[in-house]
């Protein structure tokens, strides 16, 4: 796979779009509006600004001038590979499936998910090459992060999904894992549970914000506690995936607790709001 396209230039869009065009592979990124290709534009310049100051990469502007951010889906026509990283929407998801499978012109194309808790089966089936659809979720930030789940649904085919890992092993230097088509997979049907105790437990009054951070921090060696942790991820993904799991496997440990539901409504949502369970300047 030499031509990769990215749906969506936010935060996990554009990790995913650098961490390619890093490799030396030639990189579209289509969002969805002019005001967001130039926003993910300067996400993408200053990312690579940044590892080029730490000593990450030689030349920012050599892997810069293999992206281009653009707002029309039909620039995605050529792409060996293409992954969506829009909103955790399933609709939204959906609808964009149908389209790509329309513009991507290759039969031996696969088309890929980020997503972190909707069934790849949903997706696939959206399109009339099921067997070339798969999930391939990275984690923020997807740059630093090793790790990638590839989530093939009952019609994927064997193959894809090994090609899937050549490319996420063998040209990203990442480590594959192999997950089941269940909402969630397998890092978020653990984790998402764990924040949302954490989340209940400052709901009910039991601890500060704070004393659940550093009791995990400093008790379990964890690099941050799950408060901090649910900022960084985006409390709006947090419930988006809390509420995929709920509706999948009906477990009353993914009901995503009424605080969080608020925050989400008043667009508290972590880092990117700058306000979520901790303030950000």
């Amino acid at each position: 796979m030499e031509k990769i396209g990215v749906v969506g230039c936010g935060l996990m869009g554009s990790g995913i779009a650098e961490v390619f065009a890093r490799a030396g592979l030639d990189v579209v990124v289509a969002e969805s509006s002019v005001e967001a290709a130039d926003a993910g534009q300067a996400r993408l310049d200053a990312a690579l600004r940044r590892a080029e100051a730490r000593g990450k990469i030689e030349s920012a502007d050599e892997v810069l001038g293999r992206i281009r951010v653009v707002t029309e889906l039909t620039e995605l026509s050529d792409r060996d590979l293409v992954i969506e990283a829009i909103v955790e929407d399933e609709s939204a998801k959906t609808a964009l499936f149908r389209q790509l499978d329309a513009i991507v012109t290759s039969p031996d194309a696969i088309l890929a998910s980020n997503t972190s808790s909707i069934p790849i089966m949903k997706l696939a089936v959206a399109t009339n090459r099921p067997s070339h659809v798969l999930g391939i979720h990275f984690f923020n930030p997807v740059p630093v992060l090793s790790l990638v789940e590839l989530v093939p649904s009952l019609l994927t085919d064997p193959k894809t999904t090994q090609r899937a890992r050549e490319v996420v092993e063998d040209t990203l230097g990442k480590k594959a894992i192999d997950c089941q088509d269940r909402a969630g997979f397998v890092v978020n049907a653990l984790l998402i549970p764990f924040i949302l105790s954490a989340i209940r437990m400052l709901e009910s009054g039991f601890a500060t914000a704070a004393d659940i951070d550093d009791g995990l921090v400093r008790g379990c060696a964890h690099p941050q506690g799950p408060l901090a942790l649910a900022d960084l991820i985006g409390l709006d993904t947090t419930k988006a995936v809390a509420e995929s799991l709920y509706e999948e496997f009906k477990e009353p440990l993914y009901a995503a607790p009424p605080l969080l539901a608020r925050m989400v409504d008043a667009n508290l949502l972590g880092r990117k709001s700058g306000r979520g369970f901790y303030t950000y300047s």
